[in-house]
């Protein structure tokens, strides 16, 4: 008795080249009457992606890390991102930082997000303002408070406050419980 390979199959074994196409076939006849389901209202299944063209360039490179406009500390669901941004997370309070100098505003931030954490609130909104009246109309302000709140172990993430709380010139800040 001879065994034989699957590479080396007699002629008369291997598939007609018309095979295939006859399977395929006989697949879409067994398949024209199936019915696509509608996609999970509940979002369980991730939708299949769309084929689009590449995304445009900008002037500033992307941040990995790091949406324009929020922060997930390692670990943290960036869900929480869109969340904070969309108000999911009321803000339990708030501090302003306008005209203060960018060395007062870290140490009046430090002291109120740890302050917030001691009181046990897990969503503040810190006021920034947008920097619009800044020396070369870049927001210091703005940049070193995220900066610093990317720092602080105390914050899990941070977003764009919701337009009703000041939108770009604040920021919603999640804390560890």
């Amino acid at each position: 008795m001879v065994k034989k390979r699957a590479g080396n199959r007699p002629a008369d074994e291997r598939p007609a080249p018309d095979a295939a196409a006859d399977d395929a076939a006989a697949f879409a006849r067994a398949m024209s009457d199936v019915i696509r389901l509608p996609q999970d209202p509940r979002g369980r299944v991730p939708a299949a992606p769309r084929p689009s063209a590449p995304p445009a360039r900008t002037s500033r490179p992307a941040d990995d890390d790091e949406p324009a406009d929020g922060f997930a500390a390692p670990g943290v669901n960036r869900r929480e991102i869109k969340k904070l941004r969309g108000g999911g997370y009321p803000a339990a309070d708030s501090r302003d930082l306008h005209g203060m100098t960018a060395a007062h505003a870290r140490t009046v931030v430090r002291q109120f997000i740890e302050n917030s954490r001691h009181r046990g609130l897990r969503c503040v909104c810190i006021v920034h303002g947008r920097g619009l009246h800044s020396d070369g109309q870049a927001p210091i302000l703005k940049t070193r408070v995220r900066e610093y709140l990317r720092s602080e172990r105390a914050v899990l993430a941070y977003a764009d406050a919701p337009r009703s709380d000041g939108g770009p010139g604040a920021v919603y800040v999640l804390l560890r419980k």
